[in-house]
């Protein structure tokens, strides 16, 4: 049976989003239009592929068994036919990447600011996770992540300097309450926690000396899924914050916080761009990885 490859591409979008306003509107097509497109796909087939009610759209099984099988196959077909912009005299295209809040602020949107203007036919999507994320099953171009989390099978690019994760405090909690001198003395704490948006759940504190690694789950009045937040809250003295330091570094120069446990927080490695082995490289993706490259 050969189904209309567009009807394909339209599945995809709603399964992945599991919204028909979102997937049309990154589709450029009108929601009823794409509800049609898909319901004609599922009367080609015979089998109901999405659970719909009032509220929420969702791949049921047969769906889901489409999604995984044919979804990384239509990206791959996608970068191959966005891969022929490479005959036009501008580069053109739409890169798609995952990337932590903190990531995207720091160093995603920095760098391709200053780079977008000379390449107007190049389209950036940022969409903003904290966890981990299938970037193939997601219809992603890349993502981003700290490189010791970067799969074996993934082409990892450098796009920023090696740092750590830190506790810090404000002075104020600190005068009330003694400093922690171990991990382990976190947990009588009050302490701000981060939520991973992905998975949804509280980050575990990592900490290694000496070789020997700890993770520590802590508890606490305030959670976000903001690094910005998190300092803030720890500067008001709301309690402990882990933090990236150069976050912090503002903020404990001036006095306003203190690092906590530093001899518990060993470097680790910087940002890096991922994306598979085999994706076919389009010019727009070029330009976007080399205006992401770290240069020390």
């Amino acid at each position: 049976m050969r189904e209309n490859i567009n009807d394909l591409f339209a599945f995809v979008a709603v399964a992945t989003d599991q919204s028909f306003t979102q997937a049309a509107a990154r589709l450029g097509i009108s929601q009823s239009s794409l509800s049609r497109t898909v319901r004609r796909l599922e009367e080609q087939i015979g089998v109901r592929l999405l659970t719909r009610t009032t509220r929420s759209v969702s791949p049921n099984e047969a769906g889901q068994r489409l999604l995984a099988s044919v979804g990384p196959r239509l990206h791959e077909i996608e970068a191959e036919l966005i891969a022929l912009s490479a005959l036009r005299s501008r580069p053109a295209g739409t890169v798609r990447i995952t990337a932590s809040e903190y990531a995207a602020e720091t160093v995603l949107w920095p760098r391709l600011a200053t780079a977008l203007h000379d390449y107007p036919d190049v389209k950036v999507e940022i969409v903003s996770e904290n966890g981990f994320v299938d970037i193939a099953a997601q219809g992603l171009d890349a993502g981003v992540r700290l490189g010791e989390s970067v799969e074996k099978d993934m082409v990892a690019v450098r796009i920023g300097p090696d740092g750590r994760l830190i506790p810090v405090a404000s002075p104020d909690y600190l005068k009330a309450h003694a400093k922690p001198s171990t991990p382990q003395d976190l947990v009588a704490h009050t302490c701000i926690n981060l939520r991973l948006i992905g998975s949804g759940t509280l980050y575990a504190w990592e900490f290694e000396r000496e070789g020997r690694p700890l993770r520590v789950r802590v508890d606490g009045q305030l959670t976000f899924t903001s690094i910005a937040l998190s300092v803030d809250a720890a500067i008001k003295g709301y309690g402990i914050a882990f933090v990236p330091a150069e976050a912090a570094t503002a903020a404990i120069e001036t006095g306003k916080l203190v690092a906590l446990l530093e001899d518990w927080c060993p470097p680790i490695s910087g940002f890096h761009l991922y994306y598979p082995s085999r994706r076919q490289q389009s010019p727009a993706f070029q330009i976007v990885v080399e205006a992401l490259r770290h240069r020390a």
